[in-house]
């Protein structure tokens, strides 16, 4: 029940920018957020696996 509490307040826009917090859609994880695919690291990881993010393959060298 919190965490849904926490998802709604972040989707709302805050009384001043520095409040803003950036949240995964998906689980509502606060941090290791990734900018750049929006969501966070444990969610982009499952959704690279299941080949759901285009031009994301595993790394091997």
């Amino acid at each position: 029940m919190a965490r849904t509490c926490h998802m709604v307040k972040a989707r709302r826009e805050p009384k001043f920018a520095v409040r803003k917090r950036n949240r995964c859609p998906i689980c509502g994880r606060p941090r290791a957020f990734l900018r750049k695919f929006g969501c966070c690291r444990l969610c982009f990881r499952r959704l690279a696996s299941e080949g759901k993010i285009p031009g994301v393959r595993k790394a091997s060298w």
